[in-house]
């Protein structure tokens, strides 16, 4: 059994897997929003791409403006699919930075810029989205976190930090919606070294001198990419492609039966093994606080 098809709104659609998962779930049926900076300028070809993959898709597929940087922004967006489509289903919480480096070289300002693309981008879509799904009782928030939030890897410090605060505004959001009928899913992927736009477009630390002084480690931050690699199950690289397999085959699941943590991980990295004990002590903490109806939905 699956779900009725879905509207559903994506961030950071431009590249990866919200790129890749806009056009699965458009050709899945659904009506897709796959939202992205400046559409009509800079980011013209990626909008273009992703009309051109749907044309002949079972669903469809619309580029909107948002920059999850901009409240403003966001709101426009969410009325305008309101206003088009008479409602929103879905939200793939995706739009995320990468940033690479020794940690003390980051300044404080670009730390607070990882928080604020990497997690405070997502509050504000939810600020325009959920009025929208209270009113109707139902929606998903379908959270696109990170496997390096449960095992912490070397020289991606502002960024894991950044993900483990949008990981539990998930949680902690979590707690606010479920009785309004609205579901939450955090899906975890592995690491993926090809096919995303996430390492090619990473930022890395403006300190130079700081990254410098590191010079003991400095071999091991050249080998990050190759060090990498040997997470690979067998040698071969995994392709994004299986996170948004897994992104169409949660939003098709009947409501009520959608997971809350699930992983999409060609690399082993091993989120598993910390989710099954996260989510216990989620449900241990709700009968000892005696807040068990939170977690159920209307």
């Amino acid at each position: 059994m699956t779900a009725p098809p879905s509207r559903v709104l994506l961030t950071g659609a431009g590249t990866g897997i919200a790129a890749l998962a806009a056009i699965s779930l458009a050709q899945a049926g659904h009506t897709v929003f796959a939202s992205m900076r400046d559409p009509e300028g800079r980011n013209a070809t990626k909008a273009q791409a992703l009309r051109d993959a749907t044309g002949t898709a079972a669903g469809s597929l619309r580029v909107l403006e948002l920059d999850v940087l901009s409240e403003k922004s966001a709101g426009r967006a969410v009325a305008e699919i309101v206003r088009n489509g008479g409602g929103l289903d879905v939200v793939v919480h995706n739009a995320a930075h990468l940033l690479v480096g020794v940690t003390e070289a980051f300044s404080p300002e670009e730390a607070l810029r990882a928080y604020d693309v990497n997690a405070v981008g997502a509050l504000r879509v939810n600020r325009a989205v959920l009025p929208v799904m209270r009113r109707q009782k139902s929606g998903l928030l379908l959270w696109i976190g990170s496997g390096t939030t449960r095992a912490i890897p070397p020289f991606l410090g502002p960024y894991t930090a950044a993900k483990a605060a949008f990981d539990a505004f998930a949680d902690s959001t979590a707690w606010d919606v479920a009785v309004y009928g609205i579901e939450t899913t955090i899906l975890m992927p592995g690491v993926f070294t090809q096919g995303t736009a996430h390492f090619a477009n990473a930022g890395f630390p403006a300190d130079t001198e700081r990254t410098a002084a590191y010079d003991k480690i400095a071999p091991y931050l050249a080998s990050m990419g190759e060090d990498t690699e040997r997470l690979m199950a067998g040698g071969v690289s995994a392709a994004p492609q299986i996170v948004a397999a897994e992104i169409v085959r949660i939003v098709n699941l009947p409501q009520g039966q959608r997971p809350r943590r699930a992983v999409a991980d060609g690399s082993d990295y091993g989120a598993e093994i910390v989710n099954g004990a996260a989510e216990e002590l989620r449900l241990r903490l709700a009968r000892r606080m005696g807040i068990t109806a939170l977690l159920h939905r209307a």
